[in-house]
């Protein structure tokens, strides 16, 4: 890929769906990123409590929003909404998985799963700049893009699980291999997904 496709500048979903113009201007762009972000907490706070009985352990969700609303948000407002998604939760909301049952609040963030919780904020915002380069409209550029904010996840979460726990323990056991197979398989719902809602929408216009 030349470096002017990575330079170059595509719209996102987001914005193909709901345009930034409008009648208010300014106060319009910012309406619609507060709805956007708000309504990305919400669909976060869904997938933190879905769990599908598939493979060695349970398929959590959040992994999928996190990076769907990356592709389809944009770097900036995908960051803008994780960090009010994390910010919900250090409020004592409960809107991460095993919320409030494993504690809620800046104890449950600072908990195992703390360095997850930053590797989603770091997931969102790569996979939506490159999105906003046209990876989402290509279902092997869109795997990639998946591949790598599965790697920004997963980095800081078990630098975090070791860090805390004790690098004599299994942390690769405890905090990668068994998620492996549903990653896959969110992945390329994700990657697949994606490219199919662009051609809708270029069908449509």
């Amino acid at each position: 890929m030349a470096m002017s496709d990575l330079q170059a500048r595509h719209e996102t979903l987001a914005a193909a769906l709901w345009p930034r113009a409008g009648r208010l201007g300014e106060m319009n762009g910012l309406l619609r990123g507060a709805l956007l972000a708000f309504a990305g907490t919400l669909l976060l706070w869904a997938c933190a409590k879905i769990s599908i009985p598939i493979g060695p352990v349970p398929i959590a969700m959040t992994t999928f929003a996190v990076l769907a609303i990356g592709m389809a948000y944009g770097w900036r407002l995908a960051s803008a909404t994780l960090l009010l998604y994390l910010a919900e939760g250090a409020m004592g909301l409960p809107v991460f998985a095993g919320t409030p049952e494993k504690g809620i609040g800046l104890a449950y963030m600072a908990g195992p799963t703390g360095g997850y919780l930053l590797g989603y904020l770091l997931a969102a915002a790569a996979v939506g700049w490159l999105a906003e380069r046209g990876w989402d409209r290509n279902v092997l550029l869109a795997a990639l893009a998946m591949l790598a904010g599965n790697a920004l996840i997963y980095l800081p979460g078990l630098l975090w699980l070791g860090t805390l726990l004790g690098w004599d323990q299994p942390i690769l056991a405890w905090g990668l291999t068994p998620f492996l197979l549903g990653d896959v398989l969110k992945l390329a719902l994700v990657a697949a997904g994606l490219p199919l809602v662009w051609k809708a929408i270029s069908k449509r216009t």
